[in-house]
C-alpha cells in the first residue's frame, strides 16, 4: 500500500480565493444545461459544446486557456463561473493496484472513489451521497450514517479527478476510467435530481463519452426510481440483492420491507421489457457466513430469478470492525456459484480488491457528519450479530 500526496486538484478552491462572489460550478449542468445557461448569458447554444471539449476532452479549468472563445466572453465566464471538483484530500494505492481517493465535502464530511484496473477494463466506482440514506446492515457505508445528497459536480467531478491523475501517471492513456459503476457510498436514486444528469455526462460525447453498457447504476430496490431512471437515460442497471427471499433480505436490506421482493422482480422485468436481447440485469449477492449462503439460498435464488436475463455476482463479505460477520468460506462461495450454474444461471463470484487500503466492496465510508442518528439502530444486536 502506498500513499501518495495530490497537488493539482481542485481548480477554483473557494478555500482559497479572496473574492466572496458565488461562482456557478460549469461541472453540475450537462449539456441541456449548460446550453439554457450560455442563452441565458445571450450566446449561442453551440457555446456549451465548445467548453464541454475544454474541460472533460483537455482537462481545462482556466476560461483564458479556452482559445476559441472570444475575449469578452472568457473574462465574463471567469466573473461568473467556474469548473471545480471536490478537492482530494488523500490518494491510496493498493498492491493489487487499486487506487482509493478521499474528497473533502463541505460541512466536514470527505467522500470516497475507487479506481480498479483490470485487463479487459478499467473500473471507476463513485459515491452518488455524504454516508448512505439506507441501512443495510452488512455494509460500513451504512455504519457512518447520512449527511446529503451529492451535487452533479460532486459525482462527475470524482471521474474528472481520476481520469487526470491517470493521465499524469500514464501519459499514453492506456489505463483512463473505460466503466463506471456507481457503487461506493450511497443510494443512487435517492438522489435522482443530480444523478440523472451526472449519467448524461458520462455517456455524452463532448463530456466522458462512455458506452451507456458500461455505466452501471446499482440499487438496493427503490422500485417507484427504477421506473424513473429508465425514461430518463438509458445505461445497466445493478440490483443489491443479497437474500432469496423477503424474510432475510427484510434483515440485511431494511428497504426490503417498503418494496419486496415481488414488487423488486416485477421493476426488473419492467426495465427489460424493451426486448433489447442484449440487456440484462447484474445482481449483488455478498456471502455472509452462515447467513445466506446455504445451498437451500442458492435454490432459492434460482426460483427467484426464473429466465430473467441476468448475471449474478458473488461478492466475499469485506469485513469491517463491529459487522458482525464473516465472510463465507471459499468452498461455500465455489458451491453457491455451482448450484447456480448447473441450474442455468450466469455466476460471478467476485475477487476482493484494494481490501488493504479499505477501498473493497462495502468498506467506503469516508467521514460523515450523520444526520440520520443512524447510530442508535445499530446500537442495538443486528442480524448478523444474533446469528454468530
Amino acid at each position: 500500500m502506498s500513499t501518495h500526496p495530490v497537488t493539482f486538484f481542485s481548480p477554483g478552491d473557494p478555500g482559497g480565493r479572496p473574492d466572496a462572489v458565488e461562482r456557478a460550478n460549469l461541472l453540475d449542468l450537462d449539456r441541456e444545461g449548460l446550453r439554457a445557461f450560455f442563452v441565458e448569458l445571450g450566446e449561442k447554444p453551440f457555446r456549451a459544446e465548445q467548453v464541454m471539449k475544454w474541460v472533460y476532452h483537455y482537462g481545462v479549468t482556466d476560461f483564458n486557456e479556452m482559445t476559441n472563445i472570444s475575449r469578452p466572453l472568457r473574462e465574463r465566464l471567469s466573473a461568473i463561473a467556474e469548473i471545480r471538483a471536490p478537492q482530494v484530500l488523500s490518494c491510496q494505492d493498493s498492491a493489487d493496484g487499486t487506487r482509493k481517493w478521499l474528497f473533502a465535502i463541505s460541512g466536514g464530511n470527505s467522500i470516497e472513489c475507487v479506481f480498479i484496473p483490470d485487463e479487459d477494463r478499467n473500473t471507476l466506482c463513485i459515491s452518488t451521497q455524504v454516508g448512505c440514506a439506507l441501512d443495510c446492515s452488512f455494509c460500513a457505508t451504512a455504519r457512518a450514517g447520512f449527511n446529503r445528497n451529492l451535487t452533479v459536480s460532486e459525482i462527475v467531478g470524482q471521474i474528472w479527478t481520476a481520469n487526470r491523475s491517470l493521465l499524469r501517471d500514464h501519459p499514453q492513456g492506456e489505463r483512463g476510467v473505460s466503466n463506471v459503476v456507481l457503487m461506493g457510498m450511497g443510494e443512487p436514486l435517492l438522489n435522482m435530481k443530480a444523478v440523472v444528469p451526472a449519467l448524461k455526462l458520462m455517456i455524452d460525447d463532448m463530456a466522458f463519452a462512455l458506452s451507456k453498457r458500461h455505466v452501471t447504476v446499482s440499487t438496493s430496490g427503490v422500485v417507484p426510481k427504477m421506473d424513473r431512471l429508465h425514461e430518463a437515460v438509458d445505461v445497466s442497471l445493478a440490483v443489491s440483492l443479497h437474500a432469496p427471499n423477503d424474510e432475510l433480505r427484510n434483515e440485511l436490506v431494511p428497504l426490503n420491507k417498503s418494496h419486496p421482493l415481488d414488487e423488486l422482480m416485477a421493476a426488473c422485468w419492467r426495465w427489460l421489457a424493451d426486448g433489447n436481447r442484449k440487456k440484462h440485469i447484474m445482481f449483488e449477492y455478498v456471502m455472509l457466513d452462515g447467513v445466506n449462503d446455504r445451498p437451500e439460498h442458492a435454490h432459492e435464488l434460482v426460483s427467484l430469478l426464473g429466465n430473467m436475463p441476468a448475471k449474478v455476482n458473488l461478492i466475499p463479505f469485506n469485513p469491517f470492525e463491529g459487522s458482525g460477520y464473516r465472510r463465507s468460506s471459499e468452498e461455500a462461495i465455489q458451491r453457491f456459484a455451482k448450484i447456480l450454474r448447473d441450474r442455468g444461471v450466469f455466476a460471478i463470484a467476485r475477487r476482493t480488491r484494494g481490501e488493504d487500503i479499505d477501498a473493497a466492496c462495502g468498506q467506503l465510508a469516508g467521514e460523515v457528519e450523520d444526520r440520520s442518528k443512524r447510530w442508535r439502530k445499530f446500537a442495538e444486536p443486528r442480524f448478523g450479530e444474533r446469528a454468530l
